[in-house]
Parts: C-alpha cells; sequence; structure tokens
C-alpha cells in the first residue's frame, strides 16, 4: 500500500488545508447556537459555538415564586446542558473536518 504522504510537502499542503478549514468552523461557530432548557422549560439558556452564553430567558412564574434556591439550580442546570449540546454540535463538526480521525486538541 503506498503511503499517501511519500513527500513532506504533501502533508504539509494537507496540514495548511486543516489549518484553513478549521480556521473557517471556529469562524462560523459564533453564529450557530443550541438551547437547552431546565425545569420544564421554566429557563432556557442559548449557547453559541464558541461555548459563551449569548441569552438566558426565565419564566416570570419562577421569578414570582421567590425560591432563589430552585432559580439557581435551574439556571445553573440549563447552561450546563447547552454547554455540553455546543460542545457535541462542535465535536460534530469537527469530525467533518478529520473524517472521524481522533487527532489530539481537534476532536472531543
Amino acid at each position: 500500500m503506498a503511503n499517501p504522504f511519500s513527500d513532506v510537502g504533501d502533508l504539509f499542503k494537507l496540514a495548511q488545508e486543516l489549518q484553513t478549514r478549521l480556521a473557517e468552523i471556529q469562524q462560523q461557530a459564533g453564529a450557530k447556537t443550541v438551547e437547552a432548557t431546565a425545569g420544564g422549560g421554566m429557563v432556557t439558556a442559548v449557547v453559541n459555538g464558541r461555548i459563551e452564553l449569548v441569552s438566558l430567558r426565565i419564566e416570570k412564574q419562577v421569578l414570582e415564586s421567590g425560591d432563589t434556591e430552585m432559580l439557581q439550580d435551574l439556571i445553573i442546570a440549563a447552561v450546563n446542558q447547552g454547554i455540553h449540546a455546543a460542545q457535541k454540535m462542535m465535536a460534530e463538526e469537527m469530525s467533518k473536518l478529520t473524517g472521524g480521525l481522533k487527532i489530539p486538541g481537534l476532536t472531543g
């Protein structure tokens, strides 16, 4: 079986192409978002592909209940679910880039 990287130049060219495609994916990440809820939709967190919280919605009835501890728990749960969903989304995008190869630092 022939080595697909018979020339160091081919390997360098592939690395440059991967780097360019990775930069494109990272740039597009800010536009992609995932939404996660907690408490049956009482709290909703929206997280982008850069793993940044971009929106947090809290239903009025949770605020009116006065249960601060419950509200804190719901916020934490929704944000954590959003972060995990965004990480999964980005891992899937990276998998497309690497063709399923496990490259340390690029794939989850």
